[in-house]
């Protein structure tokens, strides 16, 4: 998943950009880039690859403005080059998205028929370029944004920065996350609470649907409809720390070796070994015993760890157990009995099929307990019960399981 960040700043920003995202290169990406506005005008660095050579180009160029937007990008529509790296801009604004505008084809070509003329291979080109054209015709930036976002099929997250406008960001949400960071004289956009949490404690996620709009001194948030509404805030630890894949090469290569640490403390997490027993879920809405059956929903090295709780349930506490791809569940239409428990597995919490999963779960009136590392993110947002996994870098206290009703 890509990862988005976006500041309102008192000083220049580009270097909190770059650690912003960096805090999410263990979600994989090939290209990373920011923009700030300069004297009011939209300045670019984007770089193909690692966020080194991102970084080499800003102190080959450097940018001074108080306000940008970062983002690191996993291809999906075009060659992962500097052409196609986000933020995608026209002369009027920039924008980063996370997600897929599935009828980007479409509206592409209403637009070629219109004379409009594209840069590069991205679906994402078409939003910048929609938005352009709305201002064109007399709209302002927020009024634009909300014209367009009817238009857009398939799934997204936005962060919009406009030439001329040192003190406005607009976000969107339609299926991946996106949440406001609340600052002192200063506002964020970032893809979770972890890419803001050198920044602040305090965070809004948006809901499917929502629009926000920032200022340092505040911010407006809206739903589909356009209606002003109100989101809660969370609050999260303000922490220095970040992902880091540290002597390995990548961050898969370091999870494997990870692997024993990491079974060794989640076991020490949930498990008393010395009696044998295990936490109890305080407040969780079923019965262990009364279960009929349970599900479990994941995607790729996650649908494996589901395979192995498979024969462990089966074989301690003798419940059936089905393992789900969870791209394929939903597509099913299979139905589910609401006496059963759905059980989802995902790294980031944020992957889109296995949260597509656990809603299609929850419409059958079905419990959802979540085994998540970021315990923050939407598939544990939307959970009934969450077990947190014990990443390896980041510290577990032992104690009961933590369970909570959605």
């Amino acid at each position: 998943m890509c990862g988005i960040v976006g500041i309102l700043g008192k000083a220049a920003v580009a270097d909190q950009l770059v650690d912003a995202l960096r805090r999410l290169e263990y979600r994989g990406y090939d290209s990373a880039g920011v923009a700030t506005l300069e004297n009011g005008r939209i300045e670019r660095r984007r770089a193909a690859g690692k966020l080194r050579n991102l970084e080499l180009c800003l102190s080959q160029a450097p940018l001074s403005g108080a306000i940008g937007i970062g983002h690191t990008r996993w291809a999906t529509h075009g060659r992962p080059n500097e052409i196609n790296a986000h933020p995608h801009a026209t002369e009027k604004l920039a924008v980063v998205h996370n997600g897929i505008i599935e009828n980007f084809h479409e509206l592409r070509s209403e637009l070629e028929a219109a004379g409009v003329r594209f840069e590069t291979e991205t679906d994402t080109e078409i939003v910048a370029r929609l938005v352009t054209e709305e201002m064109r015709h007399g709209r302002s930036p927020a009024e634009a944004v909300a014209a367009i976002l009817p238009r857009l099929r398939g799934a997204y997250a936005l962060a919009f920065l406009f030439a001329g406008e040192e003190d406005l960001l607009i976000g969107a949400r339609c299926g991946p996350p996106l949440a406001i960071g609340l600052g002192e004289g200063e506002n964020y956009l970032g893809s979770d609470a972890l890419a803001l949490a050198a920044l602040t404690s305090r965070v809004i996620y948006l809901e499917d649907g929502d629009w926000a709009i920032l200022s340092r001194r505040g911010f407006e948030i809206r739903d589909a409809t356009g209606r002003a509404v109100k989101r809660p805030v969370t609050w999260t630890p303000k922490s220095g720390a970040t992902s880091d894949r540290g002597n390995y090469r990548h961050f898969m290569e370091k999870e494997i070796h990870e692997q024993p640490e990491v079974v060794q403390r989640t076991l020490e997490h949930y498990a008393d070994l010395t009696s044998s027993r295990v936490a109890t879920l305080k407040d969780a809405p079923f019965d262990w015993r009364q279960l009929s059956r349970a599900s479990i929903a994941a995607c790729g090295t996650a649908y494996f760890a589901g395979m192995i709780a498979k024969y462990w349930f089966q074989r301690l506490a003798h419940l059936d157990v089905q393992v789900e791809f969870a791209s394929e569940f939903r597509y099913r239409d299979a139905p589910l009995d609401p006496d059963a428990l759905m059980m989802v597995i995902s790294q980031s919490g944020e992957t889109a099929d296995t949260l597509a999963s656990l809603r299609y779960a929850k419409s059958f009136g079905q419990p959802v307990l979540s085994v998540v590392n970021v315990p923050t993110s939407s598939i544990a947002r939307e959970s009934a019960i969450v077990l947190p996994a014990c990443c390896a870098s980041l510290p577990c206290r032992p104690g009961r399981a933590s369970a909570r009703h959605a």
